[in-house]
């Protein structure tokens, strides 16, 4: 069975079914499909239409398939639930030419290289399997390590027709991404996430890049890559901080854009913290769906629409610059920083003080900070912020929420709303320092 939500489709052995799925309960999901089924092949003869409303459970066999359609590329999103990482017949349609590039970095590389290599040199076209293998971390998304991909590329005398694999979670495959789209003008490459932030947000949409000391992904590209591939059994070497930090994005795609999603993960939060196989695949579905919907909508944020996805990005990264890349995971700076963004959008009047706390208490039960640094004042997160990509003729705007289910990007409020707003956390932490210290106490070392 195949779920291709980028098209609305659902695809079961030769029925196409427009479909929109929703959860319901916490093991299954409803799709209600317009199927058309052919009839017998007689002269003439036409398709019929009949409704059907079915509770589909979500099994732990079946492929599915999302497309993202992009207006550069159109591309899908694989997700397989077992072991697949050496199944050749995966990833051979997705290779044009005849010599791969692989990279990983040191704590991926002793689990899956081994996989991924069998699988590719399997593939009828390919003659060569090269791999470079990186540190790891996010203090390593660096201009050092772009060269190092590129100088594999030009010492293995990799060509157009080359193919890019990135191996690993977000900052691997924001590198190998980076580099894709600048050697040799722009090559295929090939997304295969092992993280659960790197499934549901990083891998889908063409954003990649590099950090600079003064911001976070300040240099890099719009490139999409020619396939997402998932296999998500490779979740399970996952600590239970990149866990956590991959739920993050998944409870942000509720408060943007869907409601109901926010509902169904506020009473599933448990089961995606224990990786249940079920609960966890809608999730990652569902996410990339709702990713995939803006991307198609605003692949370079031409119109603004695409920025919502950073919601909390803003207090997020600020968070990530000045403590040092690393020290916090991406998804808990984005938990804080939602945090601090629903604060902010309570004290502009858009959500109330029920909604602020609805958001502390999933990201808390996600084992996520709600919280920002308490050495963070207010010049700190100004001045990072000043250097976010959001910023226009010297104005900063923000990710805010209109509603629960609802982001709005602006510029219209005033400046001293925001500092109130990193003010207020201060004064948390100056009134009560040993509960705010346990809002932070998910901050385990890696």
């Amino acid at each position: 069975m195949y779920l291709v939500a980028g098209t609305s489709k659902l695809t079961c052995k030769g029925r196409e079914a427009a479909a929109i799925c929703r959860p319901q309960g916490s093991d299954a999901v409803v799709a209600h499909c317009w199927y058309r089924r052919k009839r017998e092949a007689t002269p003439g003869a036409e398709r019929r239409r009949s409704t059907v409303k079915a509770e589909v459970p979500v099994t732990t066999t079946a492929e599915r398939v999302l497309w993202v359609d992009a207006p550069s590329r159109k591309y899908p999103i694989i997700f397989r639930n077992k072991p697949s990482l050496h199944d050749s017949e995966l990833f051979a349609p997705h290779i044009s030419g005849n010599s791969v590039l692989i990279v990983t970095n040191e704590t991926v590389a002793p689990l899956y290289l081994h996989r991924l290599r069998e699988g590719l040199s399997r593939c009828p076209q390919v003659d060569r399997v090269e791999e470079c293998i990186l540190p790891d971390g996010e203090e390593y998304k660096t201009m050092d390590s772009l060269r190092a991909i590129i100088d594999v590329c030009m010492q293995k005398r990799l060509d157009r027709k080359s193919t890019l694999f990135a191996l690993g979670g977000g900052v691997i495959g924001d590198l190998t991404g980076f580099a894709a789209s600048v050697f040799l003008r722009g090559i295929p490459f090939i997304q295969v996430p092992t993280t659960l932030l790197a499934v549901v947000d990083s891998a889908v949409g063409g954003k990649t890049g590099i950090n600079h000391p003064l911001g976070k992904n300040m240099i890099g590209s719009f490139y999409q890559p020619h396939a997402v591939i998932v296999d998500a059994s490779t979740l399970k070497t996952l600590d239970p901080r990149q866990i956590s930090a991959g739920i993050a994005e998944i409870i942000k795609y509720g408060l943007i854009c869907d409601e109901e999603f926010f509902n169904w993960c506020e009473r599933n939060v448990s089961k995606m913290v224990s990786l249940s196989p079920v609960a966890i695949q809608y999730a990652m579905e569902r996410s990339c769906q709702c990713k995939a919907a803006v991307v198609a909508a605003d692949e370079r944020e031409s119109s603004g629409y695409r920025a919502i996805l950073n919601l909390g990005h803003t207090f997020g990264h600020a968070i990530e610059a000045a403590t040092g890349y690393g020290t916090w995971l991406h998804g808990e700076a984005v938990a804080a920083g939602m945090v601090m963004a629903a604060e902010m959008s309570r004290r502009l009047g858009f959500i109330d003080e029920q909604v602020v706390r609805r958001i502390e208490a999933i990201l808390t039960e996600a084992a996520l900070p709600v919280r920002p640094p308490p050495s963070m004042n207010v010049e700190t997160f100004l001045t990072y912020m000043a250097m976010d990509k959001k910023v226009e003729r010297g104005v900063l705007r923000l990710v805010l929420l209109e509603r629960l289910g609802k982001a709005i990007v602006t510029a219209n409020y005033e400046r001293q709303v925001l500092v109130d707003t990193i003010e207020y956390f201060r004064h948390l932490y100056q009134e009560q320092p040993e509960n705010y210290e346990r809002r932070l106490a998910h901050l385990r070392p890696k």
